[in-house]
């Protein structure tokens, strides 16, 4: 990746109208601050529709998107919607968080009202996108569809003939539920048209978007129902064993993620087409795309499904480089950003220098002075992306309030701003970011902007709180705007439109700066010519005064002369003047 910079903000957390971020204008005019701040990215959380706890990262699909970020003023402008049908819906009282039981409550009512008002299905480009998208498009609508009839119960918990997939049970529910169908399909043929349009404004601009996938899929998710040969299951599609971490000085008994392993053998045998079709269905949405949890494609931790803990799991081998050799055959360079964070053995070490992708430092690991670390600036590479945190860690304000005294003696002796006030220190960790050697610079919105706790994204291992935080439309001012800005520029990580601006700047600043001189010299040389002038044509005068006084003497003694020879000549005649008679 390239020497740049952007910001991270989930679309969620975007101001808007109705009660949770979305591909409303409040998108576009970020869009138009980040171009002014001269950012060259915009990273983003899985667009994913969220399920159980409100999280991006446990979803119902891969592929699909999330209806939340529907614009409902795109609706009400094609006449779906009403504006008073719109405003009058509850989504919650505190436009700085997101009330998730109310937007379930109230969006998808007004969605499938203008689902049907929409006559969709006669729509050319509606039918197109369903046959482009048929091969998870299909499974996905029908997922949700079944499950809205079993009251949003997860698919284990289905009767068994569809459950399995039985053929004549898809066929039943494909008839009985169609019109659920549509609707599903129409909510997502409604995402990508509106996505499509805002990516397509900010590639315009010059802004790119980095996506997130994580690398696993939820267990109530159409792709674990859909494909029950490609996780670890048992004869009943019940999971084997399941995902998580080992204990660790952050959890004593580990962290129990529950999501489906993977049955790498029958990725292999299919050339890992399965993982092949999502990162090239990613590719199309962003672009850019960082893969979560990195180390489970060198090593996995597997738990025995139904431990209450992950203090029984044990490692399993992933597929390695097999995978990314097959993502590099079938889809081509990508830029893949690898999420390498925590203890890292030598293996997955070797596995991100063979890979190739920049992998991530956060600067807020960095600070204990009692371990050694890598995530120092002085220790960084080019080919990696920095940040100050992510969603999943405190703002810097936050983090910085709970350093003990040694962590923070460290910083302060590190960075040499002892003297800074402790309230304006998160400038100088932003700073060290963007002045690092890494080529690319990521920094959380909430830092840029100085803000505390309540602004977090997630608190990892919880339930409830998390994925809440908006941003109010004020946030970015013109003068954060241009502080990021100076901060971009000086640390040479500006886009290219805002480089070529800056090189014009200058290039015009030089061309005045030698106009000027050029006239300046002009000026002196006509001055010095016509002093030179003055002085010749004086020099001239000097000259010509003496010879004209000599001239004007000359012939006075000339007459002078004249007249005493005539006089001599008066007395060689005789002739005098006679004398006066007296009367």
């Amino acid at each position: 990746m390239k020497r740049a910079s952007g910001i991270l903000l989930p679309i969620a957390s975007l101001p808007s109208k109705y009660g949770i971020g979305c591909f409303s204008k409040e998108a576009y005019d970020f869009v138009d601050k980040l171009r002014e701040a001269g950012q060259s990215y915009w990273q983003i959380l899985p667009l994913s529709p969220t399920s159980y706890g409100d999280s991006p990262y446990q979803s119902f699909s891969s592929f699909a998107g999330n209806p939340y970020f529907i614009d409902l003023e795109v609706l009400i402008e094609e006449g779906l919607l009403t504006e008073e049908e719109c405003a009058a819906c509850d989504f919650g009282d505190d436009p700085a968080k997101v009330d998730y039981g109310k937007i379930y409550e109230e969006r998808f009512p007004l969605l499938h009202l203008a689902y049907e008002r929409s006559n969709i299905a006669q729509n050319p480009d509606f039918i197109h996108f369903v046959q482009e998208n048929a091969g998870w498009l299909e499974d996905y609508a029908l997922f949700m569809a079944v499950k809205l009839r079993f009251d949003g119960a997860a698919w284990e918990e289905w009767a068994e003939d569809i459950k399995k997939r039985w053929d004549y049970s898809l066929d039943y529910y494909r008839r009985e539920c169609y019109f659920d169908i549509e609707f599903y399909k129409y909510l997502q043929y409604e995402f990508h048209v509106q996505w499509e349009k805002l990516k397509k404004y900010a590639n315009e601009n010059g802004i790119q978007f980095i996506g997130d996938i994580p690398i696993y899929v939820a267990f109530d998710s159409s792709d674990a129902w859909a494909h029950p040969e490609m996780f670890q299951f048992d004869a009943d599609f019940q999971p084997i064993a399941v995902a998580g971490c080992p204990p660790d000085a952050f959890s004593a008994t580990g962290q129990l993620w529950g999501n489906p392993l993977y049955k790498w053998d029958y990725h292999r045998q299919t050339d890992f087409r399965w993982w092949c079709q999502r990162l090239d269905h990613c590719f199309k949405l962003y672009d850019v795309v960082r893969i979560d949890h990195f180390r489970g494609f060198d090593e996995y931790y597997s738990i025995p499904f139904g431990d209450e803990t992950a203090e029984r799991g044990h490692w399993e081998k992933g597929p390695g480089m097999e995978l990314f050799h097959a993502l590099r055959r079938q889809l081509g360079d990508k830029e893949i950003i690898a999420e390498d964070l925590g203890f890292l053995t030598d293996s997955v070490v070797q596995l991100l220098k063979d890979s190739g992708y920049p992998g991530m430092k956060v600067l807020e690991f960095a600070f204990d002075p009692r371990e050694e670390t890598d995530y120092l600036p002085h220790s960084y590479d080019r080919n990696c992306v920095v940040y100050t945190g992510t969603h999943d860690n405190e703002t810097l304000v936050q983090w910085y309030k709970g350093l003990d005294q040694e962590s923070r003696d460290f910083a302060a002796e590190y960075m040499d701003n002892a003297s800074t006030p402790d309230e304006e220190k998160y400038w100088d960790f932003v700073r060290m970011a963007m002045m690092s050697s890494a080529n690319t610079c990521i920094i959380p919105v909430q830092d840029y902007l100085g803000l505390d706790a309540e602004s977090r994204i997630n608190h990892p291992s919880t339930l409830g709180g998390n994925w809440e935080w908006r941003m109010s439309a004020d946030m970015m001012s013109d003068g954060a705007i241009e502080k990021i800005y100076r901060l971009t520029r000086i640390s040479s990580r500006l886009s290219e439109e805002k480089q070529r601006e800056e090189n014009e700047k200058k290039e015009l600043k030089l061309r005045k700066e030698r106009e000027e001189k050029e006239a300046l010299e002009k000026a002196e040389k006509e001055a010095l010519e016509k002093a030179k002038e003055e002085a010749l044509e004086k020099a001239q005068k000097e000259k010509k005064a003496p010879e004209k006084a000599e001239g004007a003497a000359g012939t006075k003694d000339k007459k002078a002369a004249a007249k005493e020879q005539e006089e001599i000549s008066g007395k060689g005649t005789g002739k005098a003047e006679a004398p006066k008679q007296e009367k």
